[in-house]
């Protein structure tokens, strides 16, 4: 197969107006997607996206529109060099090495053609990843600067080593799900009653980890974690999220007041390129949790490419590796990442939400147990229960866990009808 033909979309939802998505950073999101189409010469489609909160998606847009001329006529038959054809063009790449818009706009291409070859091969992205040979994944990544934390050679080894269990765990997985934890209850936009209502509503529907927005105001922060501890109980695990609104010192007094409430962890405490300042923050925390334990560091959703991941994990400053779908370039860098991870013995608990974020990475997550770590030990994947509508293949959550998609392809395609009234601006939605 070669690419025929790309077309791109700039979708936007109006979250805004229920605070949907709302943070301390980010405090009116519109969730938006930067879409692309790519048709292949015998006629088949492949359907990718990234991500972006409204403004600022026609340059997406516009990045997906520049890589057109690397992506038409390109043989999908080796998608691993394909994806080294939109990150190691030197003229895009002067744009921003791997990293900015551009990168978002390789993620979108290269999870589009991941797209189309599941779809032609008739299975779920994450059972074609789970069946390809250790060899020809290895070939898939990119390890120019990893060679210091990780070589083609151990990656191959690592691999290899999970190869006798993958049938087994692909089993195990599509019979019990892969766990999940919501952000559904903690938008900080919220009132307290609709905190309360939606937190017991999440255990009762049995996640066992929930997730509220802090940042904003600390004494604000304190009542709202109270109030969601007295809602869940003690047995609840609660994960805090900043959205990098703190420094260093402002991390560490902020997540001081709220240890006695025993968070699980404090996500993207600080900015997403400060590698130092994310070990002192996990250095200061490490015995801050009641009982002198450590409220540990989760960080990934900004985290540009798999050399600043390689870096968090090699200056010991994260304890979860929060990979995202479509902020890294696509399904190849991710697969470095899980590489990572496992080398280092971190969990991987993926962001999600947003636009179709779920629907994606939860096939990265199946493909990371059967085979690349083979645990689910303290692992879970985010759920934000909106606009799942909108996807032919949309995610499919019971009792708190993912179901194992099943229909082939990456679960990433938009219904057409969204496609048409999400169009902006000239959609119905934004009329």
């Amino acid at each position: 197969m070669k690419v025929a033909s790309v077309t791109s979309h700039d979708i936007r939802f109006p979250t805004s107006l229920s605070l949907d998505g709302s943070d301390a950073m980010n405090p009116d999101p519109d969730y938006s997607a930067a879409y692309v189409i790519l048709k292949a010469d015998n006629g088949a489609e492949g359907h990718g996206f990234t991500f972006t909160i409204g403004r600022g998606n026609e340059v997406c847009r516009a990045a997906l529109d520049a890589l057109a001329p690397l992506i038409i006529g390109a043989d999908l038959s080796d998608l691993g060099d394909f994806s080294r054809r939109l990150t190691h063009d030197s003229q895009i790449r002067w744009l921003g090495p791997e990293k900015g818009v551009m990168h978002l706009a390789a993620a979108a291409v290269i999870n589009a053609a991941w797209d189309l070859v599941a779809s032609r091969a008739q299975k779920p992205l994450w059972q074609l990843l789970s069946e390809i040979s250790p060899d020809e994944l290895v070939n898939l990544v990119d390890f120019r600067y990893l060679t210091d934390a990780i070589t083609p050679a151990a990656a191959r080894d690592l691999l290899a080593d999970a190869v006798p269990g993958r049938a087994d765990r692909a089993a195990h997985i599509q019979k019990i799900g892969y766990p999940a934890y919501t952000t559904s209850a903690g938008w900080l936009g919220y009132p307290d009653e609709k905190i309360d209502r939606l937190a017991r509503e999440a255990v009762a529907d049995g996640f066992r980890q929930i997730k509220l927005k802090v940042g904003a105001d600390q004494a604000d922060d304190v009542r709202r974690f109270a109030l969601a501890r007295a809602a869940v109980g003690p047995d609840i695990r609660i994960a805090v999220d900043a959205n990098q609104r703190w420094g260093v010192s402002e991390a560490l007094d902020w997540m001081t007041a709220l240890a006695p409430y025993d968070p699980w962890w404090i996500e993207e405490p600080t900015s997403p390129d400060d590698i130092l300042g994310h070990a002192a923050i996990r250095q200061g925390l490490s015995k801050a949790a009641p009982g002198g334990g450590p409220i540990r560091v989760a960080t990934g959703e900004h985290v540009q490419n798999r050399i600043v991941f390689k870096q968090l994990l090699q200056a010991e400053a994260i304890d979860f590796v929060q990979l995202d779908a479509c902020r890294v370039a696509g399904v190849n860098e991710n697969i470095a990442i899980l590489l990572l991870a496992a080398v280092f013995g971190k969990p991987v608990c993926p962001h999600a939400g947003g636009v179709g974020l779920c629907e994606a990475v939860q096939h990265l997550s199946f493909f990371d147990y059967v085979a690349v770590s083979g645990s689910l030990d303290d692992r879970v994947i985010e759920y934000v229960d909106h606009l799942h509508e909108h996807f032919a293949d949309p995610v499919v959550i019971e009792r708190g866990s993912y179901r194992a998609p099943s229909a082939p392809g990456f679960s990433t395609r938009m219904r057409q009808e969204s496609l048409v009234r999400y169009a902006y601006p000239e959609g119905e939605a934004w009329s």
